[in-house]
């Protein structure tokens, strides 16, 4: 074979997807030493988006002064891929593991994402992926909004910034000079869920109990984004109640539609799109891809069988190496996934197979390697 991509999701918990990267590459290379061997570790917008990001096309890593999720300063990152892209991963500034001992989603704020946006926008960015994903909040993109600009007001006209407990409180919005700033700048989120903004399945119900909601706070909350999503169907002129990925990131998916005029994509799409993948499967012989499990949940926009039907479009054969392999996955195959493999030699648990993943992935692309070299 004179070429292969790489490209797999991380494996949860385990090996992240620089590492899966490398245990492919080095087995690929112990059979074809002479061959292309193309990686792009993927990330799904969540914490070690950037990396990723920048691992795959290049850039570097931007540092700048923000307010972290209980308005205390800190310093977050994002990426700077060339002159006029940036990416931007919501959990650098509004991640769990950064209030991970006082958990509170009526409390926290993504008021840190938007100072980042803010700062790529004044470096003369022109687009900004934003990944939605790991975060501790649950203001509906409120805090990242009013870093833009947008003004709220309560019911004695006095501007604020809304979190979670006081969503209920907003009266009126003013989005005229947030527009005006991001004027000319477009935006895509990252988001890899397709759960409204309220609701059983919305963000409170859903993913709050994670953030430290208890049953009352749920409630809560929900009441909250529904006057919210009042809110933003009078002063942005947008219904956000059923879209698809409202609810991610504690609402921020619509608030990103809302506020910030962003398209919400698929990251796995985002990511092809930006590494040029459609180019470079041409001449390539055969795609390896994977993640930690492989379910009826990865035809949901998962990143095996985002890449497979990518590959499927130009008869490219695609391997899928997973660490696990759920029940009714035949529908992966009429994707694109040519073949599945699970790393696991024994049955063991996950407590105890995590600690042994790095092994049994290399002994599983050697045998991959193995075979696919005799049958040449």
């Amino acid at each position: 074979m004179k070429k292969i991509v790489c490209i797999p999701d991380s494996f949860k918990g385990t090996l992240s997807s620089s590492t899966v990267c490398e245990v492919m590459k080095t087995a690929i290379h112990q059979h074809c030493p002479d061959c292309d061997v193309i990686t792009i570790p993927v990330a799904d917008g969540g914490e070690g988006s950037v990396d990723a990001f920048l691992s795959a096309v290049g850039g570097e890593k931007v540092y700048c002064r923000v307010f972290n999720p209980y308005f205390e300063p800190m310093e977050a990152f994002y990426g700077r891929l060339n002159e006029h892209t940036a990416v931007i991963e919501m959990a650098a500034s509004a991640g769990l593991p950064l209030v991970i001992n006082r958990l509170n989603p009526s409390l926290t704020t993504t008021y840190g994402v938007g100072e980042l946006i803010l700062d790529a926008i004044d470096q003369g960015v022109h687009t900004i992926i934003v990944g939605l994903g790991g975060s501790s909040t649950n203001d509906g993109g409120c805090g990242a909004a009013a870093a833009l600009g947008v003004k709220f007001y309560d019911k004695k006209g006095i501007p604020f910034i809304p979190v979670g407990s006081t969503l209920k409180d907003i009266i009126s919005i003013d989005v005229s000079e947030a527009k005006e700033k991001l004027r000319g700048i477009n935006i895509i989120t990252m988001c890899d869920i397709d759960n409204p903004m309220v609701g059983v399945t919305g963000a409170a119900h859903i993913f709050a109990p994670q953030k430290g909601a208890d049953a009352k706070m749920v409630l809560e909350l929900d009441k909250g984004l529904k006057h919210l999503a009042l809110m933003m169907a009078e002063y942005c002129s947008v219904d956000v109640t059923d879209l698809a990925g409202g609810g991610a990131a504690g609402g921020m998916g619509a608030g990103m539609v809302a506020f910030f005029q962003s398209t919400l994509q698929m990251g796995i799409e985002t990511i092809l799109d930006v590494v040029n993948f459609d180019e470079i499967l041409n001449d390539t012989d055969l795609v390896f891809t994977g993640e930690g499990r492989i379910d009826s949940q990865t035809l949901r926009g998962k990143v095996a069988v985002g890449v497979a039907q990518r590959a499927l479009k130009q008869g490219v054969p695609v391997i899928g190496v997973v660490g696990a392999i759920g029940e009714d996955i035949n529908d992966v195959y009429s994707k694109g996934i040519t073949a599945l493999f699970s790393i696991n030699q024994v049955p063991m648990a996950f407590e105890e197979a995590k600690h042994h993943a790095k092994y049994n992935l290399s002994i599983t692309m050697d045998n991959i390697m193995r075979t696919i070299v005799k049958l040449k």
